[in-house]
């Protein structure tokens, strides 16, 4: 049976730190693999073969037990490599072990294996593919953060808590279903590639799209909107200018106008990254944004275009979800003083350029483009009632001929 033990490679100076390293033996043949955590000579029991922490000095304790974490790691997964080599061929070398050892260590935390499969659809010119897995890496690094978790250790407690994060932070049924799609064909791929076991921890997950209640209301009252005489800087007056301004920039997203940067205004163009999947858009700069922005600029000193954010205030994002708040809040206000009978809000306005555009006769290709949606289903969704519309006309038409 192979054996796995850890050992430590002191260095020539004792005032400089050694390297850790995996003595695996087998069949009375011994190779080493050596690993690129470094600790001090007086933080290695020789006797125990294990890592004294030193709990007096915090930074230190939580460098040791992030290399302890690594190590339990590591262990469970040679026990797993020995394991199931001894079931699929009863026989194998220890070089076989040490190449396989080497190899899932490369890609065993999720942050890693998610890198390299964004950086491998990018060079396939996959980009929009690679943006989406972006995203939700990006979202899983806010859920945990910052803090890598290794492929083996994802299960069904993880993604069950992954996804009550998502709702309390008031992420959309969509999106949540958007972000677990990825997160499980990545969990896939880790199988196909024999990174870890198959364990299905999906299995209680139901993981599918909901229909978009509609939101879009027709052009005739976003110009009743964009024509209400509001007091001038007020709250109201925000509101319905932000909202205005989401409708001409294509239905960018509010989070998106509140991280906008003064720097992402050139030579009469607007470039900025959306937030939600990391795709970059491009959008001609016209005077009804500016008139806007010179309205609700920020402070000369502030990197943002909008008054939104402040970060010498404290909480940048706690700042975002406030505002989001009070806007929506004056955003339904307004909505019932022209007459809508649905509830007026800042993703009213991205639904509502969708279809406006539809209407026109813009095709759904370039609509999905000019949204940063990553294929046209998603569009679609936003379109969905005014196809409804257009076949209930033509059900009407064919009532009448009765």
């Amino acid at each position: 049976m192979a054996s796995i033990k850890l050992k430590f490679r002191t260095s020539t100076s004792n005032e400089k730190e050694g390297v850790l390293y995996y003595q695996i033996i087998h069949k009375r043949v011994s190779r080493q693999i050596t690993t690129n955590y470094k600790i001090f000579i007086n933080e290695w029991n020789e006797k125990t073969e294990t890592i004294n922490i030193d709990y007096s000095n915090a930074v230190r304790k939580n460098y040791l037990e992030s290399i302890q974490y690594k190590i339990q790691n590591d262990l469970k997964r040679y026990e797993s490599i020995v394991q199931k080599r001894t079931m699929q061929t009863g026989s194998f070398t220890v070089d076989e072990i040490v190449e396989r050892f080497r190899n899932l260590s490369i890609n065993s935390s999720l942050f890693e294996f998610m890198e390299i499969l964004i950086a491998t659809y990018k060079r396939h010119g996959q980009h929009r593919t690679g943006e989406t897995y972006l995203s939700t890496l990006n979202s899983i690094k806010r859920f945990r953060d910052n803090k890598d978790i290794q492929l083996m250790d994802i299960n069904t407690k993880f993604i069950l808590s992954y996804e009550h994060y998502l709702k309390i932070e008031g992420v959309q049924h969509n999106t949540i279903s958007f972000y677990m799609h990825r997160l499980r064909a990545v969990y896939n791929r880790a199988v196909e590639e024999e990174l870890i076991e198959q364990r299905f921890p999906f299995k209680h997950m139901r993981i599918g799209i909901e229909k978009t209640i509609k939101r879009a209301i027709p052009i005739k009252y976003i110009k009743k909107l964009k024509s209400l005489e509001l007091k001038e800087f007020s709250s109201k007056d925000l509101a319905r200018d932000l909202f205005l301004f989401s409708f001409y920039t294509r239905g960018m997203s509010f989070i998106d106008i509140a991280y906008l940067q003064k720097k992402d205004l050139k030579n009469g163009t607007l470039s900025y990254r959306r937030k939600k999947t990391g795709q970059k858009l491009f959008i001609h700069w016209e005077t009804c944004m500016e008139h806007i922005v010179n309205k609700h600029k920020s402070e000369e000193s502030s990197p943002y275009i909008f008054s939104i954010l402040d970060p010498t205030k404290g909480d940048i994002r706690k700042q975002y979800h406030n505002t989001l708040t009070l806007i929506n809040r004056h955003l339904k206000k307004l909505g019932e003083e022209i007459g809508l009978e649905i509830p007026l809000t800042m993703y009213v306005a991205r639904h509502s350029w969708a279809t406006t555009a539809h209407s026109e006769g813009v095709p759904i290709s370039i609509i999905s483009e000019g949204m940063g949606h990553d294929n046209e289903k998603t569009t679609q969704i936003y379109l969905a009632s005014l196809d409804n519309k257009v076949i209930d006309n033509a059900n009407r038409k064919i009532i009448k001929l009765i």
